[in-house]
């Protein structure tokens, strides 16, 4: 199995880039990394650590994309930065999977173009998982598709409910189709148009209906879809009330000395809450429905986040995710009232 890493991309790369691709490579036999950026540079660090010398390998690329770089403009002036160097290991299936925590529209925009689309696929939607009281529930999407139609939001529904059992391990996932209310009349006219495709849509096996926000939380349901713009949204405000809970509990927990002996008899307890809550653990959000396998890491991934990232690779890599993706986009389904 060999996973190419993006060696240059994310606000702590290269070095934690390369710490994760280590601690992946000496836990797992069959893992090869290939990772791309500047060869000097990563080869320096990579001799601060101890590793099978087979098992990593640099792929050297001269430049490197910023985070503030337009996608368009990497695709025309920087051909040979270490996203695009790894575009092409997938391209010419000398890699299996793609992981960048680079630029996320760069790697958007680099992976549709270079890597290319799965036939019959509309739009590739970035898929999160969330934590939920029960275990894990998968938004899609997140923000790859601000303008989305019905048709879209079926395939989103079908990817997801693959990845939800493939890579989550979730016997028959509940997919919901997010909305201001459960009533099938609730929502804008994309929701109407959608709810009625996906109460006929034979590919989607288990459809509840629609859910609320906080169904996202409760564990009513599995999968929830939405448009990118919605579904960035609620990332974004999810991510900022995490943060303002745990300042809130962190003020609370050291104002004076009797709260900081609760903090202390809570301290296993409250590191349980914040793993749960931490994008570390959950790797990164694939971007489905490409020819390759293409994970995209949160641009502030340490070690920690890039091993998760590897991880969950792994998984997508041994439950053939894209192949199972392919042959469920391949037939256009067929109405459950047919």
């Amino acid at each position: 199995m060999k996973i190419v890493l993006d060696g240059m991309g994310g606000d702590k790369a290269p070095r934690e880039i390369i710490k994760g691709a280590v601690k992946a490579v000496n836990e797992f036999s069959d893992l090869k990394i290939i990772l791309t950026g500047k060869e000097t540079k990563i080869k320096n660090i990579l001799k601060e650590f101890n590793f099978k010398a087979d098992s990593i390998k640099v792929v050297n690329a001269s430049q490197t994309v910023s985070m503030d770089d337009k996608p368009s403009s990497v695709l025309r002036k920087k051909k040979d930065s270490s996203l695009l160097v790894a575009c092409e290991l997938i391209k010419e299936d000398k890699a299996d999977a793609l992981i960048s925590a680079g630029n996320t529209g760069a790697v958007m925009a680099a992976a549709i173009f270079n890597i290319g689309r799965i036939t019959n696929l509309n739009r590739p939607p970035i898929a999160t998982v969330f934590p939920s009281k029960i275990g894990n529930t998968i938004v899609l999407d997140v923000g790859a598709n601000v303008d989305s139609k019905p048709e879209h939001l079926i395939q989103f529904a079908i990817m997801g409910s693959i990845y939800a059992e493939q890579v989550l391990n979730i016997s028959n996932p509940r997919v919901g189709l997010l909305s201001i209310g459960e009533e099938k009349e609730k929502g804008n006219k994309l929701n109407g148009n959608t709810f009625e495709l996906l109460e006929q849509e034979d590919r989607v096996e288990n459809f509840i209906g629609n859910v609320e926000g906080r169904d996202i939380f409760n564990g009513s349901c599995d999968v929830v879809v939405c448009d990118g713009f919605v579904g960035n949204i609620v990332l974004k405000t999810t991510e900022g009330v995490a943060s303002y809970v745990f300042d809130l509990l962190k003020e609370a927990l050291t104002k004076n000395f009797k709260s900081k002996l609760g903090a202390l008899l809570l301290k296993e307890e409250l590191k349980k809450m914040k793993d749960k809550v931490d994008y570390r653990q959950y790797g990164g959000a694939p971007l489905l429905g490409l020819q390759g396998l293409v994970i995209i890491g949160h641009g502030s991934s340490d070690d920690q986040a890039i091993y998760n990232a590897i991880k969950v690779a792994r998984a997508a890599i041994d439950n053939n995710l894209i192949d199972i993706i392919k042959d469920k986009l391949k037939n256009g389904g067929q109405n459950r009232g047919d």
